[in-house]
């Protein structure tokens, strides 16, 4: 028989994770729950595990340091990952699972894409969402519609190959984009959104942690796409290094002199920093090209274990 196993990595969520408890034992009653408390100041340990949860802590504060220890020591066949706010009905868990069991599906992503950006009342977390989700799916080619769910069903191929090197709350959007790069399975299943309970605060900072997510897309883009990134950077140096040569170039040509030494010089110099990223990204990108192969012939060993 599959193990299941529901992560729900914490922290100060005393108001609701009895209740996220219960409705995970009514759903998926054959599922073992962990959750893994991230230096809580309140009660949600001790709730947590009168309420029949596995509970595992971790003292590195961020969500992305707790979901790193659950994924390493938790071993399941499915994993459920969950907020502790209540935010996620299980009553959907039971079919993404089966996506995943079933299916072969690699991670099955809780859509809140609609839902989410009706009840949600904080506007520029709205923004901030739309802002991620076009951004990753330019680049990606992709059509996710919710890259920051925090509401995922996994498969053990999926985890246990994963590397997590996110702390905080950007852990969502890493998941995304390596499931994307590495060609991983995904399925979105529309789902319900449940705002926090009066009492219950958001950890989330709308600035802060927004821009540590576009900073997380930007240096994931770096890594995943170096010949893109820097073909980028290479385009726009070039074009202000014609910007400064192209009047310099054509006085040249009416007067044959060149009256402004230091501007062609500093359009020169420019134009050789453009050049310098471009051939950054050509031989970047084939060693990232290298490393997808060494890793895709890791997980072609894994499957057939």
């Amino acid at each position: 028989m599959s193990k299941t196993a529901i992560l729900i990595p914490c922290y100060n969520e005393q108001l609701t994770i009895a209740n996220v408890i219960n409705e995970c034992k009514k759903y998926l009653p054959q599922a073992e729950i962990y959750v893994c408390d991230n230096n809580s100041t309140d009660d949600t340990a001790k709730i947590a595990k009168e309420s029949g949860a596995v509970v595992m802590y971790e003292t590195r504060q961020g969500k992305g340091n707790a979901v790193r220890k659950m994924f390493r020591e938790i071993d399941a066949d499915c994993y459920v990952m969950i907020d502790g706010d209540g935010a996620h009905p299980l009553s959907y868990a039971d079919d993404m699972c089966n996506l995943v069991l079933k299916e072969n599906v690699d991670m099955v992503i809780g859509d809140r894409s609609v839902a989410y950006f009706n009840k949600n009342k904080r506007p520029f977390h709205n923004i901030g969402n739309k802002l991620v989700r076009f951004i990753i799916n330019k680049i990606f080619k992709s059509k996710v519609k919710d890259i920051m769910s925090g509401y995922r069903v996994m498969s053990k191929f999926f985890v246990k190959t994963f590397p997590v090197l996110s702390e905080g709350f950007e852990i969502e959007t890493e998941m995304t984009i390596h499931a994307l790069d590495r060609r991983f399975a995904i399925k979105e299943v529309p789902i319900d959104y449940n705002d926090r309970p009066e009492g219950s605060f958001s950890k989330l900072n709308t600035f802060s942690d927004g821009l540590l997510v576009l900073k997380t897309i930007f240096s994931l883009f770096k890594n995943y796409k170096p010949f893109y990134f820097f073909s980028i950077i290479a385009f726009i140096l070039f074009a202000v290094s014609m910007i400064l040569f192209v009047p310099i170039f054509i006085e040249f040509l009416q007067t044959s002199k060149v009256p402004r030494y230091p501007t062609l010089i500093v359009s020169g110099a420019i134009a050789t920093m453009s050049l310098i990223m471009w051939i950054c990204g050509i031989i970047l990108q084939t060693i990232v090209r290298k490393h997808n192969e060494i890793y895709e012939v890791m997980l072609n060993q894994i499957k057939t274990k």
